[in-house]
């Protein structure tokens, strides 16, 4: 049973520069700068019959190449963090393809997502990491902006089943429309 899920995938520049962010923070399980990635659609441990309906659902989603930026870092859990992430500016074309994979997701028949699309890369984990000690990390790195870079392609990944985490695997790759001619910009 492989566990799913599809994201879009960060340029090796940017990882470089989240990677940047990692400092001495009690508690922090730092990820791996080679699995930063944008979830966009959670599927889980699904049995190889729904993979692949739902790879095959994926195929079918046809949407324009865009562009994307990093603004600012924060964590989830309230008091007792969770995650530290960087955020991503919500366009209307990314909320399109996140839309599409939950169709998507629905048309094979997963459960439907019960949490609000926020789209982030997950910086580090956290267990007992103070709320003061964080709100000082926040402060020194929440200003996190890069200029934008291009989506032309989201993929299916599929992790350790029953376990998460990475490292992750490609299990197959959807190029966006326009997408075919992404790896020739940076020629020019």
């Amino acid at each position: 049973m492989p566990r799913l899920f599809t994201g879009i995938e960060i340029p090796d520049h940017l990882r470089e520069a989240l990677a940047r962010l990692r400092q001495p923070l009690p508690g922090a399980r730092w990820i791996e700068p080679e699995d930063y990635h944008i979830t966009l659609r959670f599927a889980g441990d699904v049995d190889r019959h729904v993979a692949a309906e739902f790879a095959r659902a994926l195929s079918d989603i046809e949407l324009e190449t865009f562009e994307l930026r990093f603004n600012g870092i924060g964590a989830f859990g309230g008091n007792d963090p969770k995650t530290l992430w960087a955020g991503i500016e919500l366009t209307p074309e990314l909320d399109a393809l996140a839309r599409a994979h939950e169709r998507a997701a629905r048309l094979v028949g997963l459960q439907p997502e019960t949490r609000r699309f926020k789209p982030h890369v997950t910086l580090a984990r956290l267990r007992g990491t103070s709320v003061d000690i964080l709100a000082r990390y926040l402060q020194r790195n929440g200003g996190f902006r890069t200029p934008p870079f291009r989506v032309s392609r989201f993929v299916l990944f599929s992790s350790k089943p029953r376990v998460g985490g990475g490292p992750y695997v490609i299990e197959e790759t959807y190029t966006l429309v326009g997408g075919e001619y992404a790896e020739y910009e940076d020629e020019y």
